[in-house]
């Protein structure tokens, strides 16, 4: 302290019996000075055994130049030039050049002389190097003496042509200078050498040390190229108790931006995996001009935090590794269905000619786009099929089936699906289809404001969705809403409009307009609706009959449609057929007073039993009338064999066959699967025709709704419950003040999904709501937009490639978002994979190729998996990759149930604090129950010699401490809980339209400090 008030600051405190950057540290503040001793003084006495510092005046902004020395027992003393060492980090040289750049010759000349001056006069023998520090004015400052060889000896060596090693043996065996022919006058100086140092610490967590198991290691080689390394292979275990120093790269050219050119060479042929290394750092340090110039002093690294902005290696082959033996150790990532396995077959692909000469486009959103007369049309590519298996046979769609009217390629299910269970992103899949289907118009499905999703989003989320949308590929937007409610669907057609798409407004079909005893829905009620949406200003009019109650299917659609279009606006009726239901031949003509098309779902089969096949949620084709058969057959047989791909999820399993009861239960098909595979899933199989009956039931106790994603789940929902509970509808209607309503049921009568046409039921509605508050009118017309800049914030903190179209997927589903971005960071592109490999992973010898991006195809054969468990529970796996051996080790999830393994931070649990990096606890601070701010040392780690302290991410109390003394940690290893300070309020008195916090006596509140 006296030191520091009578020198003023900054100073440093350094080692005194040792150097390499450890025991160091910069004081700035008074308030510091103790702190900052006890932790370079600990630092040192683990690093060399003492804790001696030495203290020193602090320069700002030197270059740290070195001269090396050579010195024999007769007196002699040389100098072989000097060597710049000032980009560092810590203190610790990270790059080092020579001879230093931009060195004015007569300081040069001055160091060098100073430095044998001082070497003779002491009678130095051997290797040596004088260090100086010099200021931006060329004043330069002796700092120390290191009598060893220093790591950056190679740089001197490559400079001068002297093998410096070589040189301190024979000194020691009694030779000369003389003799050795190592005179000053013969020592010579001839281009530039730079060396990096490749050391295994993760330069985007402030060099944060970086230990474990290296999977690969291939190096950089090649004229002008030296590498000396250690323990750098494949399988070599990094501890955190000796050096990161990995290997070092060395390169020579004659002049230093020749140097900088072969070194980023190298360094970009290196691959490391297993553990982070810092060469994107070095990366970018070489190709700072700044560097390149050779003006660069100790802050360089500090000045310049665009060094710190690299692109993340994607280590592709090693992920899709790590999530082979993932599914052969722990089973299937997707959950399988049934016990069924995928076919061990790759679905043929039809051969197409090189001629892609036929074209075809739809226009944009002026009104002008036409379905070719005389189409026949299908639900499309979605949902289940995977992103690997569409492609393949998309070139052989393009040739043939240009001329189709739009295929559907997005929906609500599919990028639920895609998300959740496929774990690959819908996005890329529409992208990837439009370059290989550019004459193919596409076609999704948004639900008028809630886009894609199952809820409402505020409007910005629908007009930003539909822009990425037309972005990636989209043409079409068949716009619907489950209760066919005009401002839901206004929303919806706006978006897409603007967004320059072709708004094809949907009428959600439900009852029987052939029926006059079913007088709700009759025809007149969708000519109505029919009439207000070609008067908003659809381009194309649609039928979406998801259950396929729709009869007669000719008359009904084509009166609809041709009453409701005042020419010349167009309008196309479209009808989708489920549970094998199928429509036969109607006649386009007979409806209007103009020209209607009529469209209808067909399969490319050549008999109806085949035309089944397609069942649910299965590619189809559409195709005019005129394409060949053979082509069709070609089509249709491609999808019968990858069909045997995704048995597991055979819907035939429990469905054997269509049935007629759709026109008492109106169940929709997509939910009559789900409903019936839930039951069979829970025993309650023979109990699926009472969940039907009460389907039946539940719509009407409802009002009788229009039944579509997220309606028909109200239903379904309501429908379960009755089931589970042994009610009846006059059960339910007489107990629903007492009852617990699915949380479905009470949303939509709150009126969150919108207003059902003709009311909701009552008394129903309000002996279940009771005092509970409703939405009036169209359902988040006064939400707030959504930030979606601080979402991608968010995001990016997590998962650092982040782009637009993720953070648009987050805002409609954030858990199944987040969850399908960690996935990825793990195990990379799995939708690359062949799709057997991918849900049930290959056999122990079969070989396989992936091809990972267009000319980059990787050779897997899995060759073994341990039998031996390791003792935290992981179970290695081998393979070899392109020729190569490569092993990864997978926690085997049965076997740790059994085995103590310490738990990890989940970042995206707040308050749980990991340990940023593998190391011993040397100090805890804080203890269960106490209080801590945000930023207090939590706990003090020590790896690699260094010590570090861990801060508290917020402010709070600590709920639990799962680190203790000299325990061993691994990354990420969980240290510390820290929860939000929570403050009891009583007698609070408040003003509150909610019925629900006027009868609270006391009330919590959640208080984070900031």
């Amino acid at each position: 302290m006296a030191f520091c008030q009578k020198h003023g600051l900054p100073v440093i405190f350094k080692a005194a019996f040792g150097g390499g950057g450890r025991g160091m540290r910069v004081v700035r503040k008074m308030q510091e000075v103790e702190e900052m001793f006890n932790l370079a003084s600990s630092e040192a006495q683990k690093a060399f055994g003492d804790g001696a510092m030495f203290i020193e005046k602090f320069i700002e902004r030197p270059r740290h130049i070195e001269v090396q020395l050579l010195g024999d027992h007769a007196g002699n003393v040389v100098h072989l030039y000097e060597r710049d060492c000032s980009v560092q980090r810590r203190h610790q040289k990270v790059v080092e050049i020579a001879p230093a750049p931009n060195l004015d010759p007569k300081v040069r000349d001055r160091m060098t002389e100073q430095a044998v001056k001082l070497a003779r006069h002491v009678g130095y023998e051997n290797a040596g190097t004088v260090e100086f520090l010099v200021d931006p004015q060329g004043n330069f400052y002796f700092i120390e003496v290191n009598a060893r060889l220093q790591v950056e000896h190679t740089v001197t060596e490559e400079i001068t042509g002297i093998d410096l090693v070589q040189s301190q043996i024979r000194l020691s065996e009694g030779l000369t200078l003389p003799e050795l022919g190592m005179t000053q006058d013969k020592i010579v100086s001839q281009g530039c050498a730079i060396q990096c140092r490749v050391t295994t610490e993760d330069p985007a967590k402030n060099f944060q040390p970086d230990t474990g198991r290296i999977e690969v290691f291939r190096s950089g080689e090649g004229m002008g190229i030296r590498l000396d390394g250690a323990s750098a292979f494949a399988g070599a275990q990094i501890s955190p108790y000796y050096d990161s120093l990995l290997v070092k790269v060395i390169s020579r050219a004659h002049d230093l931006q020749s140097s900088c050119a072969k070194m980023s060479r190298a360094l970009r042929e290196f691959r490391v995996r297993g553990v982070k290394t810092n060469i994107p750092f070095l990366l970018n340090v070489l190709e700072n001009q700044k560097f390149l110039n050779g003006t660069v002093d100790t802050d360089f690294i500090d000045e310049n935090p665009q060094l710190f902005q690299f692109k993340k290696s994607q280590n592709r082959a090693q992920k899709l590794l790590n999530y082979i033996g993932s599914v052969l150790v722990n089973g299937p990532s997707t959950p399988l269905a049934t016990g069924l396995k995928p076919a061990e077959i790759i679905p043929h692909i039809p051969d197409i000619p090189l001629d892609f000469s036929a074209q075809a486009s739809v226009e944009g959103s002026d009104g002008e786009g036409e379905y070719p007369p005389g189409t026949r049309t299908s639900r499309c590519w979605r949902r289940a099929c995977r992103t690997h298996d569409l492609l393949r046979v998309s070139p052989y769609v393009a040739h043939h089936f240009s001329g189709c009217s739009p295929w559907r390629t997005g929906g609500g299910a599919t990028f639920d699906v895609a998300l959740r269970f496929l774990h690959e992103c819908p996005w890329e899949r529409l992208e990837f289809m439009r370059r290989l289907l550019p004459n193919v118009p596409f076609q999704m499905l948004p639900a008028r404001r809630q886009a894609v999703g199952y809820t409402n989003y505020p409007d910005n989320v629908v007009y930003k969705f539909c822009e990425l949308a037309v972005e990636s590929g989209m043409d079409i937007f068949r716009v619907f809403d489950s209760l066919n409610y005009m401002p839901n669907l206004i929303v919806g057609m706006e978006a897409a409009g603007k967004a320059g798409g072709v708004v094809e407004a949907a009428i959600s079909y439900t009852g029987d307009v052939a029926d006059p005893a079913r007088t709700k829905y009759d025809l007149k009620y969708y000519v109505n609706l029919a009439d207000e949406l070609v008067k908003a200003g659809t381009h194309v009019l649609a039928i979406k009959d998801m259950a396929a109650c729709l009869k007669p299917v000719g008359s009904a659609a084509c009166s609809v449609a041709g009453a409701a279009r005042p020419p010349p606006a167009r309008a196309a009726a479209r009808a989708h057929a489920r549970h094998g239901r199928r429509g036969r031949g109607a006649d386009a003509g007979a409806a209007g007073p103009a020209p209607t098309w009529w469209t209808w779902r067909w399969t490319p089969c050549r008999d109806d039993v085949a035309a089944q096949h397609g069942r649910h949620s299965w590619p189809r084709c559409r195709a005019r009338r005129s394409t060949p058969l053979p082509h069709i057959s070609e089509y249709s047989a491609y999808w019968e064999q990858a069909r045997t791909l995704y048995a597991p999820f055979e819907c035939a399993t429990t469905m054997k066959s269509g049935n007629a009861d759709v026109y008492l239960n109106e169940i929709p098909g997509g939910q009559y699967t789900n409903l019936q595979f839930q039951a069979y899933s829970l025993g309650l199989g023979d109990f699926f025709e009472d969940v039907k009956k009460a389907y039946r039931e539940a719509n009407l106790l409802l009002g009788d709704i229009i039944k579509v994603t997220p309606s028909s789940k109200v239903v379904g929902d309501l429908a379960q419950f009755m089931v589970q509970n042994k009610l009846t509808s006059a059960d339910v209607m007489e107990q629903a003040e007492e009852l617990s309503f699915p949380r479905s049921v009470v949303e939509f009568l709150q009126g969150n999904i919108g207003e059902p046409y003709g009311g909701f039921p009552e008394p129903f509605r309000s002996r279940v709501l009771k005092a509970m508050p409703r939405v009036q009118g169209r359902p988040g017309a006064s939400m707030p937009p959504l930030d979606l800049g601080a979402l991608k914030t968010d995001l990016a903190s997590r998962h650092p490639d982040i782009s637009d179209r993720d953070v648009m997927s987050a805002a409609l589903y954030p858990k199944v978002t987040e969850d399908f971005l960690t996935f990825r960071d793990k195990y990379g592109p799995v939708d690359k994979l062949d799709t057997r490999i991918f849900l049930t992973g290959p056999k122990v010898g079969e070989e396989f190729e992936v091809t990972i991006e267009r000319g980059k195809t990787l050779g897997i054969k899995t060759l073994a998996m341990a039998e031996d468990l390791r003792p935290n529970g992981d179970r290695e796996v081998f393979f070899e990759l392109n020729g190569q051996l490569r092993s990864v080790f997978i926690q085997d999830k049965n076997a740790v149930k059994e085995i103590h393994v310490h738990p990890k931070a989940q970042p995206n649990v707040k308050g749980q604090v990991g340990a940023p990096m593998p190391a011993e606890v040397v100090d805890i601070r804080f203890k269960v129950g106490e209080r801590v701010e945000k930023g207090a040392a939590l706990v003090v780690l020590s790896a690699m010699k260094m010590e570090m302290v861990v801060q508290a991410p917020a402010t709070g109390v600590v709920k639990s401490v799962d680190a203790q003394l000299g325990m061993k940690l691994e990354g990420e290893d969980l240290i510390m809980t820290i929860e939000d300070l929570v403050v009891e309020i009583k007698n609070l008195k408040c003003v509150c339209s909610s019925t629900y916090f006027k009868r609270k006596k006391k009330m919590l509140f959640n208080i984070v400090v900031d």
